[in-house]
């Protein structure tokens, strides 16, 4: 279909000035090369074996984590709402990539009656196929489609980062239950040993060799101790139940599992990291998914400064048609091509405006968030390393500490049992070992928390092709 001259002038001028009002887009998704700082602050740990973190589960060598991470990862509501997320992302992406194509209805209907004075009474049947095309002349569907797109890509990091993010968590409280298992030991036997000391005292003080002080004392340090065991216990009965609570597994069964399983804090490989801060935090997927939210926004602004610009449409029809009138019966097919439309915004009372303004206020809180959880990740993997050596510093010295406290209650019980220090010398020496040990056990859980921390800030081993594929979870992150 041909239009007269001067409508193709008009439509080309009418264009060619929208075109020229067509603003600039805010920009692309910023880098993380380009904005992270040039060199950690903190030493990287860099000595013994370095491990692979998409593997770094198996190597606790403890198949228990794996299977309660494992566990944790299919009941998990963040994972579940993070997957119900990408599906509704990629329904939206399917939506606003069939905006650039165009729509075909069929139609069919049938009338009964005079269509005029003239015609006499009938029966019209018509049925056909009707296609409509909005053509995408000013990138408003197409800025929409990839906006779709960007915010699908960001769903399919964020899953990961749930995913990363769970295990970290099922990680930590395991930890804290061995450390609390250990921890739990060491007051059994301060528990025993109060009350055998309480035992002796009580019969030297009845034959005259003790006073009823040091009698009372032994008492009292022996209720101590009981009480200190009743509250560790209780301590790890609530780290049981939190376990429970994030695999969904019963506490029957996971205390079995518990009891069949190694009763040591657990010892995690090492952590390869980059001494460059950018090819670190290229692996975050959270840093992904907030780069994706700018690239959207910055979509979303194109598409909302397009709506202010004309819209030209297509359409045509092909069908057939029936009439029967008494004896008289007419048949044939009908088609159109067109019209082909153009609309222009004259006035709409600033709405359009105002969502552009809106859509640039949305990209510029999207550009913030990204720098601030860019600077929130470089945070968080120095202060994963300052926690890495500072542990490794203090590992030697609390060691020694714990040997020489032990060692010297061991030689205060043995002089006391021999009359030669008193009640009160081994009560002191006690608590020191005590307090020594304890001191140790949670520098180690310390120590693998900064593992994990740093295992959670470089990413799980994610990897930015990753984002496209949303795998079913298992224990390998």
């Amino acid at each position: 279909m041909k239009l007269p001259s001067l409508s193709r002038l008009a439509l080309a001028a009418l264009l060619g000035a929208a075109a020229g009002g067509c603003a600039t887009t805010p920009g692309a998704a910023p880098t993380t090369s380009a904005l992270a700082p040039p060199q950690w602050q903190a030493p990287l740990p860099h000595q013994g074996r370095l491990s692979d973190l998409t593997r770094w589960w198996q190597q606790f060598d403890d198949p228990l984590l794996a299977q309660l991470i494992a566990a944790a990862e299919s009941v998990s509501p963040t994972l579940a709402s993070a997957s119900s997320r990408i599906a509704q992302a990629r329904a939206q992406r399917v939506a606003s990539g069939a905006a650039l194509l165009p729509a075909l209805n069929a139609n069919a209907s049938i009338t009964r009656g005079r269509q005029d004075f003239v015609t006499p009474l009938g029966t019209t049947a018509n049925a056909g196929l009707q296609a409509s095309w909005e053509l995408d002349v000013f990138g408003a569907a197409q800025a929409a489609r990839n906006a779709a797109q960007a915010r699908l890509e960001g769903e399919q990091a964020s899953w990961h980062d749930a995913r990363v993010s769970v295990a970290a968590e099922v990680a930590n409280s395991y930890v804290a239950l061995r450390a609390c298992a250990a921890q739990l030991a060491q007051t059994e036997a301060d528990a025993r040993s109060r009350d055998e000391t309480a035992r002796l005292t009580a019969l030297t003080a009845k034959a005259g060799f003790q006073s009823p002080a040091n009698e009372a004392l032994s008492r009292a340090s022996a209720a101590q101790g009981r009480s200190a065991l009743a509250a560790q216990r209780a301590e790890c009965d609530i780290d049981v139940k939190t376990l429970v609570a994030l695999t969904a597994i019963a506490e029957p069964e996971l205390r079995s599992r518990l009891a069949s399983s190694s009763s040591l804090l657990l010892q995690p490989q090492q952590i390869a990291i980059s001494a460059v801060p950018a090819d670190t935090l290229n692996q975050r997927p959270d840093l992904y998914a907030a780069a994706r939210a700018v690239e959207a926004a910055s979509a979303d602004v194109t598409n909302a400064r397009a709506q202010r610009l004309p819209r030209v449409s297509l359409s045509g029809s092909i069908g057939a048609a029936r009439f029967e009138s008494g004896n008289v019966e007419q048949h044939g097919s009908v088609w159109a091509i067109g019209p082909i439309s153009i609309t222009l915004p004259i006035f709409d009372a600033g709405t359009r405006t105002a969502n552009v303004d809106a859509a640039r206020a949305r990209y510029d809180e999207a550009a913030a968030l990204y720098h601030g959880k860019l600077r929130g990740a470089v945070r968080e993997v120095e202060q994963a390393l300052v926690q890495l050596q500072s542990t490794a510093e203090r590992s030697e010295d609390a060691r020694i500490a714990s040997d020489g406290f032990d060692a010297s209650y061991r030689a205060t019980e043995a002089r006391y049992r021999g009359g030669l220090a008193s009640l009160f010398e081994l009560e002191d020496a006690r608590r020191s070992a005590l307090q020594a040990h304890s001191a140790q056990i949670d520098l180690q859980r310390e120590r693998v928390a900064a593992w994990i921390a740093l295992y959670r800030a470089l990413g799980g081993g994610w990897r930015a092709g990753e984002a496209l594929v949303a795998a079913a979870p298992d224990a390998s992150k």
